[in-house]
């Protein structure tokens, strides 16, 4: 009853916090007729079947409200946020389950920048009665990769990124990763520089590389990163947010990129979010936003050991 209890204190909180901004609560579709292309994530299927129909029409549980939430940016909506579940297949342990709530929010006119501040600003409001939280830090993924794995993430060699990789305890990562840099940088960072991330203070890391899997535009000044920062607490990755891409040809492209590796991968190809795509045509706002899983947090400010202890009823117990 505990979990239950401060869950409602938070998602009240979460929408004080926004009715004081002015950011309008919207609702999307759970189930939708395109899939996510990112091949990190694998979206459950389903069929609708019409009465007396012997085929049917696929449709997918969202990994995220983003495709939706961005057609309504599109269409004139003004800042907007979400709180609702998200499903993803193949995610089951101490810190996933298949079935998750996220918190999704965009703010148009905002850069990266100011929606950090937001971030910390809700963070240590939905936290204060639970934690006390030290000065937040805004880090470079750059920095922290060479300094925490001894190699330069975008340009380090496969040899140097094989040769760190075991000084520092992961031999068996140069067999898992291959010529695979995405996967490289996945392995190392969660090994070796995540752990140490937001002790005591929220972390916040910024300016990922352009080729792991994103929707955030690249920078203007060093086209080999994206505006992109992911947030840490106490070792715990609670949120990953961009200033948005706008330009609906390089989206199709990174979609066409995605589904390519997922025919590599034999994983599945789901559709092209085409309404997604003709959003983007008609324009996107300027804009950034930020998805925050909201079980990963109430983990943390009840001091739990899984996320089994703060859902009403895990997918185990469903």
């Amino acid at each position: 009853m505990a979990a239950l209890q401060k869950r409602a204190v938070m998602l009240a909180s979460i929408r004080r916090f926004f009715a004081a901004r002015h950011v309008l609560e919207v609702e999307t579709p759970l189930l939708c007729r395109a899939g996510v292309t990112d091949p990190n994530l694998h979206p459950f299927k389903t069929v609708l079947r019409k009465p007396g129909a012997a085929a049917g029409d696929p449709l997918y549980l969202q990994t995220s409200p983003e495709f939706a939430m961005k057609r309504l940016l599109a269409a004139g909506s003004g800042s907007i946020y979400q709180i609702c579940k998200a499903f993803r297949n193949e995610e089951s342990g101490r810190h996933h389950n298949p079935e998750f709530t996220l918190l999704e929010w965009y703010r148009v006119g905002f850069d990266l920048d100011r929606l950090i501040d937001e971030i910390d600003a809700l963070l240590r409001e939905i936290c204060r009665d639970d934690l006390i939280l030290e000065a937040s830090e805004r880090l470079s993924y750059r920095e922290l990769f060479r300094e925490h794995v001894g190699a330069d993430p975008l340009s380090g060699s496969f040899e140097e990124l094989a040769e760190c990789s075991g000084t520092r305890g992961l031999p068996e990562a140069e067999a898992l990763c291959g010529e695979d840099r995405s996967f490289w940088l996945d392995l190392l960072f969660s090994h070796l520089v995540q752990p140490r991330l937001g002790r005591g203070r929220i972390a916040f890391v910024r300016d990922f590389p352009a080729f792991l899997p994103s929707l955030a535009r690249k920078k203007s000044d060093d086209p080999r990163v994206v505006e992109r920062v992911e947030i840490f607490l106490e070792g715990l990755e609670l949120g990953n947010g961009f200033h948005e891409l706008t330009d609906a040809v390089e989206q199709e492209e990174r979609f066409d990129r995605d589904l390519a590796v997922r025919k590599a991968n034999g994983q599945s190809l789901p559709a092209k979010d085409e309404r997604m795509l003709a959003a983007l045509k008609n324009g996107l706002p300027d804009c950034s936003g930020i998805a925050l899983g909201l079980d990963r947090l109430l983990m943390i400010m009840m001091q739990a050991e899984s996320i089994a202890d703060v859902l009403t009823f895990p997918t185990a117990r469903a």
